[in-house]
């Protein structure tokens, strides 16, 4: 994208796929020292009666984590700790020390009308029903009978994380809830949109000079991040759309926005089915009515037109 106020000082490592290189360290170093701090909190939720924390009921907590004392904050805070200092502190030490830019450099153009805001909420929720046709193909996909083993492990990742995610979702008190909403909303919609979108997407189309290919590559890989097999493709088609949200708008609040409105709105549409406030259970995984999804792809496809008319019309290049 063009950037309306560059600064003067040229990033201290030029060359695009060695910088990404240094991004990937500063992940890594991040991933190892998230691991560390939440090793430190968890000392006050899991040690035992004698003050120490054992390595069992670290891999309890990860495979079983209702039978621990604790484990849902547990859980919580291991799910907190691992993307703050996997997902939102490395892109933004990258970004100040070897871009050598500003957090304001993230927003390539001002802040966008309160139209456009409206219109990304929209969008995110219309999409879902067209998405949940994809997220049913992909669940009921089968790999050739040659990788049948590969096939296993995959199910068998996918059930605990599946698992996993169920019991993080389960929520005693409202306080349970906001908890969630912070850990499972908030801190993944920053974290995820500085990586993918802020960073990864710009230095792909750098070195591509192809904004649809930075888009594509980056929605993939912020699918399989998230090392979800049987949801990889709806995964990547909402990172693309965030990706097209980000190069048309030049603003990576409104990505940031809209990743937040897709995971608030499930976090808060499985707090009122428990609530017995509504009957849908948007954690099913098949495919609503063909009627909604026809009604969902169209009514997509009219507002980000509606997005792409709104965009700024100054020439916008990522």
């Amino acid at each position: 994208m063009l950037e309306s106020n560059p600064l003067p000082i040229r990033s201290r490592v030029p060359n695009t796929w060695r910088s990404l290189l240094v991004l990937v360290g500063f992940i890594l170093v991040g991933m190892s020292a998230g691991n560390m701090l939440a090793l430190l909190i968890l000392m006050k939720f899991l040690s035992g009666e004698d003050g120490q924390l054992s390595v069992n009921v670290l891999t309890e907590l990860i495979q079983s984590p209702a039978d621990v004392p604790n484990g849902w904050y547990g859980l919580m805070i291991l799910q907190a700790t691992a993307h703050v200092c996997t997902y939102l502190l490395p892109p933004l030490l990258y970004w100040t020390y070897i871009e050598r830019k500003t957090i304001a450099h993230f927003q390539i153009r001002p802040l966008s009308q309160p139209l456009i805001w409206v219109l990304v909420l929209l969008v995110v929720i219309a999409f879902m029903p067209f998405n949940s046709l994809i997220i049913e193909w992909n669940a009921n996909m089968h790999l050739p009978d040659f990788l049948q083993g590969v096939e296993k492990w995959m199910r068998d990742k996918e059930d605990q994380m599946a698992g996993m995610t169920d019991f993080l979702t389960e929520f005693d008190t409202p306080g349970q809830f906001l908890l969630a909403m912070l850990v499972i909303a908030v801190i993944p919609a920053v974290g995820e949109e500085l990586l993918f979108r802020g960073v990864l997407q710009r230095k792909f189309a750098e070195a591509w000079a192809n904004v649809h290919v930075a888009i594509w590559v980056s929605a993939a890989i912020f699918s399989a991040i998230h090392f979800q097999f049987y949801g990889f493709f709806p995964r990547m088609l909402l990172g693309a759309l965030f990706g097209y949200l980000y190069f048309w708008t030049g603003s990576l609040s409104l990505t940031i926005f809209a990743h937040f409105v897709n995971n608030g709105f499930m976090v808060l549409m499985i707090y009122l089915h428990q609530l017995k406030v509504v009957d849908m259970d948007i954690e099913d995984s098949d495919a609503m009515p063909w009627g909604a999804v026809v009604v969902s792809a169209f009514v997509t496809g009219a507002i980000l037109y509606r997005i792409w008319k709104e965009r700024n019309k100054a020439v916008v290049q990522l």
